[in-house]
């Protein structure tokens, strides 16, 4: 049974999903059926979620999850998710100030909600934009759609009835979203090389 601060600390990717819904106009189910997929711990997202190039841990606090980071930095390794959305290190590291700010539940689903708008602006649909979040490989992406999809019918029954803020036009902070680029990748994680990042993902 979880104690008092680890119930507290399993509200915490839900309440920034709430606050970055508000900000971005994602519905706030969607966003929390992805957090639940990439780092649900006893049905709930878990904020100190971390995963080393296929080695998922849920880690008791944010020191911690911030200690497991360093160290495997320290040892030359990049392909690293982090928080409650799980954003990938080597690919997005350089828009925080640090690995503090990247597992920070509020910062983490904010950049987590404005790509996911990102890919939605490109098909109009939720669950499309979902699967491409986690993977441009097509198997990948499919897999992980049916598991979001089976989150977000959850989700939807308990999503807060005040609606989100429409979206507003925002500079596209994601090189990887770049129209035209050369190469560009449509995936928080690359399509190579450990791209299977989910806990008890197949």
């Amino acid at each position: 049974m979880l104690g008092d601060a680890s119930r507290d600390a399993s509200g915490l990717c839900a309440d920034a999903a709430h606050r970055a819904a508000k900000a971005t106009g994602v519905p706030y189910d969607v966003l929390v059926a992805i957090s639940l997929v990439e780092t649900g711990r006893n049905a709930r997202p878990w904020p100190w979620t971390v995963n080393l190039g296929g080695d998922g841990r849920w880690l008791d606090s944010l020191e911690a999850a911030e200690a497991v980071v360093a160290e495997a930095l320290d040892q030359g390794l990049t392909n690293i998710d982090l928080g409650c959305f799980q954003l990938n290190y080597r690919w997005h590291a350089s828009a925080f100030g640090s690995v503090a700010e990247m597992l920070d539940p509020d910062a983490n689903a904010l950049y987590a909600a404005e790509y996911l708008a990102q890919h939605h602006a490109r098909s109009g649909d939720w669950a499309t934009a979902a699967a491409a979040y986690h993977s441009a490989t097509p198997e990948h992406a499919e897999r992980y759609r049916a598991r979001f999809e089976a989150a977000w019918s959850g989700a939807a029954a308990d999503a807060p009835v005040e609606v989100a803020a429409a979206p507003t036009d925002r500079l596209n902070r994601f090189p990887l979203l770049l129209a035209g680029q050369k190469g560009s990748r449509g995936s928080l994680v690359p399509t190579t090389g450990g791209g299977q990042r989910l806990i008890g993902s197949p």
